[in-house]
């Protein structure tokens, strides 16, 4: 979030030196640039602003106030209040509005869990855990402290994958504890070889945060291939 508001801030400098406010404000005539350079710059910033704006998950923010709030940079007037505070309330808002999503993914989470668990094969543990054994292995179960390789896909309760070591052609090998809380308790519950369906809530997961594609409060599905255990040198 830090970093997204750095850029829009960056961009907001950079805009005001390429773009003119309805005509408020012209760019000083500058040797060897056109006035259709000009325009064509002042394009490329308003349309790579807006992509920020968007990715920035703001793009339902009032355009009214936006653009009084560009004027006013552009024009050089009095602000009503200082970048500090801007960054302050854009950060604020931008947390409540994660904190809605959050909450939102977390009740369709329980009612999806709710009703998984009825569904022939799966176990809940105390925690919350889902899970179902597709294929057992070889009795050599994980420690906490063991790495593992493994190969997995991971979706979200609609279906959408947002990560997968198939697609990208290479398992991956790390110490087990090194994964999330859902991880390190479904893991140890197959053994080298075998295969797992994991179902994990968002509180074994990422919690209300955001990771990547991952919006915060969702559940977690992996379908995981436990191909080795290296137990931890003594």
């Amino acid at each position: 979030m830090k970093k997204t508001l750095k850029t829009l801030a960056l961009l907001s400098a950079i805009t005001v030196t390429l773009v003119s406010c309805n005509g408020s404000k012209q760019t000083a005539s500058i040797p060897g640039i056109s006035k259709g350079m000009v325009d064509s710059a002042s394009y490329a910033a308003g349309i790579t602003m807006g992509n920020m704006i968007v990715s920035a998950n703001l793009s339902d923010m009032n355009m009214t106030e936006f653009q009084k709030g560009l004027s006013d940079v552009i024009n050089e007037k009095d602000l009503k209040i200082d970048m500090a505070m801007a960054n302050q309330i854009l950060s604020q808002y931008m947390g409540a509005k994660e904190n809605a999503v959050a909450l939102e993914n977390m009740e369709k989470g329980k009612a999806f869990l709710a009703s998984n668990k009825e569904n022939e094969g799966v176990i809940e543990t105390e925690s919350g855990l889902q899970y179902i054994i597709i294929e057992e292995g070889n009795e050599v179960f994980p420690t906490a402290d063991d790495t593992i390789e493994v190969h997995y896909k991971g979706t979200l309760i609609d279906g959408s994958q947002f990560d997968s070591s198939y697609d990208r052609g290479e398992p991956i090998s790390l110490r087990l504890g090194d994964f999330i809380p859902g991880w390190v308790e479904g893991m140890q519950k197959i053994s080298e070889g075998g295969k797992i369906k994991l179902f994990i809530p968002s509180e074994l997961a990422y919690g209300t945060q955001s990771a990547g594609s991952i919006k915060g409060g969702s559940v977690l599905i992996f379908e995981v291939e436990l191909i080795k255990v290296t137990p931890q040198e003594n």
